[in-house]
């Protein structure tokens, strides 16, 4: 069974994942309910386990409460012990826990998921039990296809090749500002264009998209008039010091000369970028206490290639619960 906290943890990818010995979420709790440690168990598999999780077994401690026999009396436990701080109530079956919370700066999320689960939704689930950098970086010949079943913000005029490149941006700062972090926009989808091509169509788009596409327009900027690929373009985008990355006042992304003007000579050492012919991949590192977020660019080749780590990204990049219908 797997563990995964997405939070503001100290990782580049922006989560903590964990392979448990339990094959099932109450039998790991049943383990677990009456330790004589709990703290010591939640470091030891959980990483410290997140936000607000230990509460569960302070009121164990306090209310003498019951081993849970069932999913069902697990569920009613958690229900009214655990503390969580979302209007969306936690979401328990047999295929894991999902759990939204906040710990009063941002939204996060903890998930203990089945490894039958995990077996049998891997375009659900294979991008958030994946915990390393970077991605695999291997592409299908030309040709290939892909098909997402998600929703997605289309950016026009699209391109005349038969491909597409699918742009996903996980940040802390969400850019409706009525919204928070685990309220993402969806992913961005570049039609009829590849990776390689992706600087010269973003050059060809000549007004801002719109508010509604940012991370299109956030693109255009990083973009330079001589760049050759995008390469370059990931190069700024991790030295860009602001955690907002929308101009203040009006939400829209900034231009290239502001662009210029934010980035630092260099990146931070904790930032990381990987470019690749098909997938190109990086993390801005924003300070110690946001720690990272995440860019992901890739085109049509390498989602065929890899189809449930593309389809489970961009599930990722729409909501949070990866589960949900």
């Amino acid at each position: 069974m797997y563990f995964v906290e997405r939070s503001r943890v100290d990782s580049p990818v922006g989560k903590l994942v964990f392979h448990l010995p339990e094959t099932t979420v109450l039998g790991w709790f049943q383990r677990a309910w009456h330790h004589e440690d709990p703290e010591a168990l939640l470091n030891a598999e959980l990483g410290g386990g997140a936000y607000g999780f230990a509460s569960i077994f302070e009121a164990i401690e306090e209310h003498r409460l019951p081993c849970p026999q069932t999913l069902d009396e697990l569920r009613e436990l958690l229900d009214e012990h655990l503390w969580v701080e979302s209007d969306d109530p936690i979401r328990l079956d047999a295929r894991g826990l999902r759990v939204r919370t906040n710990d009063d700066e941002v939204d996060l999320a903890y998930y203990f998921l089945e490894d039958e689960a995990v077996a049998a939704h891997p375009d659900r689930l294979a991008y958030l039990v994946s915990g390393t950098w970077p991605l695999p970086s291997g592409a299908a010949a030309p040709g290939a296809t892909f098909a997402p079943d998600v929703s997605l913000r289309v950016v026009g005029p699209p391109g005349p090749g038969p491909d597409s490149v699918y742009a996903v941006r996980i940040t802390w700062q969400h850019t409706d500002h009525d919204r928070t972090n685990l309220d993402p926009r969806e992913a961005t989808v570049f039609p009829g264009v590849n990776l390689p091509g992706l600087a010269d169509h973003l050059r060809g788009i000549a007004d801002p998209v719109s508010p509604e596409c940012y991370d299109a327009d956030l693109l255009r900027g990083l973009v330079g008039p001589d760049d050759d690929g995008i390469g370059r373009a990931m190069e700024r985008y991790v030295c860009l010091t602001p955690y907002d990355l929308s101009i203040v006042g009006r939400g829209t992304a900034p231009s290239h000369e502001q662009i210029l003007r934010w980035k630092l000579p260099e990146p931070p050492p904790e930032a990381r970028v990987a470019v690749d012919e098909h997938l190109t991949q990086a993390t801005r590192y924003i300070d110690d206490f946001f720690g990272h977020e995440q860019l992901f660019l890739f085109d049509t080749q390498w989602a065929a290639a890899h189809p449930d780590l593309a389809l489970s990204l961009l599930r990722y990049a729409t909501h949070w619960d990866p589960l949900a219908p």
